[in-house]
């Protein structure tokens, strides 16, 4: 052998065996860390945790679909299932919106938004599971929830406060769109509303009034002593779509207006370096472990998207400032990867 061809053939080898051991170092994937988005179309996502199972619905527009998954960082690989089609005609046919499945005196409940293909008609609706598993059993069609005033009426969600249920949602004044406030009422029980609407909220302060005046996804998050109603503001077609805040006592009469006392600021607003535009519509959870607290939401990757199918459901740990409210930070950027829930 001639001493280039022997020093090609050598050089060759020592390639081969540096290409090895630099494989055998790599590092393998850090199943500590996960990365936004979780799904990449989930517009208005919730998420309710019971008996360690995590249960996330969103918006699909023509269905009520469920997934289910131990660990919320492997949503994308969770088992899923629609649990109910709208009839082919009638008031709850069309524009099926953010729905939310609620537990309630052993049984499921699942709220939506629908109407019969105008939007002038959307009003909210009910139906009742009593399952242990959500997934299986029968959904019973409870009706429509017949709310004070029968306005248009979306984005509804269910809560308990001092051994009472609330109902609070996002509605118009009068029958003409142009405004939407938030309005709570109380409940019988989790299909009969039994109290006059009252409004908590409205549209007044300049990020609140993006595209037209809007307050909209109205979500409760208790932490000590207080109990916070965090909603979206803005029109979602915007970019400047975010998250206000309502603080109340919990031992505050929460029909009273008086008792809501609005952030000045925004809390959680676009990012545009991060992909983050017109983050919104959101819901919490805890760890598995019970010592973190999570934010789950949609949000744009690119400006300009509106309304639309780009919506991608994220999630990120959040905090509680040293006055008692919510810290939300910004949304993290797309690029970073973060670390999972703790006692995942």
């Amino acid at each position: 052998m001639t001493t280039i061809k022997f020093l090609k053939v050598y050089g060759m080898m020592l390639l081969a065996i540096s290409a090895t051991s630099c494989k055998d170092k790599e590092s393998p994937t850090d199943e500590t860390k996960f990365g936004n988005p979780l799904l990449f179309n989930g517009p208005d996502p919730w998420v309710i945790q019971k008996d360690g199972i995590y249960y996330v619905t969103h918006t699909t527009g023509n269905s009520l679909k469920i997934y289910k998954t131990e660990n919320m960082s492997k949503l994308s690989m969770a088992a899923s299932k629609i649990v109910w089609t709208p009839p082919a005609n009638g008031m709850n046919s069309k524009e099926i919106w953010a729905p939310e499945l609620h537990y309630i005196d052993n049984a499921w409940y699942l709220y939506y938004a629908a109407d019969d293909g105008e939007n002038k008609n959307h009003r909210m609706w009910v139906l009742e599971n009593t399952s242990p598993d959500p997934f299986q059993g029968t959904w019973t069609d409870k009706g429509k929830l017949m709310l004070a005033d029968d306005k248009w009426a979306i984005d509804g969600s269910v809560f308990s406060q001092n051994n009472q249920l609330y109902s609070i949602w996002s509605g118009w004044e009068k029958d003409i769109d142009g405004r939407q406030d938030i309005y709570i009422s109380r409940m019988s029980n989790p299909w009969t509303v039994q109290s006059e609407r009252v409004r908590i909220s409205t549209p007044e302060l300049p990020w609140e009034k993006n595209g037209l005046p809007v307050n909209e996804g109205p979500e409760i998050l208790i932490h000590n002593d207080k109990i916070f109603l965090v909603y979206s503001a803005s029109g979602c077609w915007t970019d400047d779509y975010t998250l206000g805040l309502l603080s109340a006592d919990v031992s505050a009469d929460l029909m009273n207006p008086a008792s809501w006392t609005k952030s000045p600021q925004a809390v959680f607003v676009k990012y545009p370096e991060g992909q983050a535009f017109a983050p919104g519509h959101c819901s919490f959870f805890k760890s598995r472990d019970g010592k973190e607290d999570w934010i789950l939401y949609h949000s744009n990757p690119q400006t300009g998207q509106g309304c639309g199918d780009q919506r991608s459901i994220r999630m990120q740990e959040f905090s509680w400032k040293a006055n008692g409210l919510p810290d939300f930070g910004k949304p993290v950027a797309l690029s970073v990867k973060l670390d999972k829930p703790s006692g995942e």
